[in-house]
């Protein structure tokens, strides 16, 4: 009897703490991290500052708006995760050349 009282759980039903779905949020939240990963990641090349700036900086506003509108704990953690990651790449690039270094003036 010890398997029916067993939960199947899933990075859904983490996200969705609530027993409510939340595709909207959840989609925000899955984005910002991704976004995230990039910015951060394209920092280890100084040569690519103008992806790694923008897509921190688009990072930034999709965490942010996540952030407001979310609905969980879940979804905020891994916001966080995310704002963090794209923030990092964001002033990584500014500090490699910038959202339009070599390209305007």
């Amino acid at each position: 009897m010890a398997q029916a009282a067993r939960i199947q759980r899933s990075l859904l039903s983490l996200l969705n703490s609530d027993g409510k779905d939340h595709p909207v949020e959840n989609t925000f939240a899955l984005v910002t991290v991704v976004l995230g990963a990039i910015a951060a990641f394209t920092t280890l090349s100084p040569s690519l500052h103008l992806v790694s700036s923008w897509v921190g900086l688009v990072g930034i506003g999709s965490g942010l708006w996540g952030q407001f509108i979310s609905s969980t704990t879940g979804e905020r953690f891994l916001l966080i995760i995310g704002l963090g990651a794209s923030g990092f790449g964001f002033f990584l690039g500014m500090a490699h050349g910038g959202l339009f270094g070599g390209v305007i003036g």
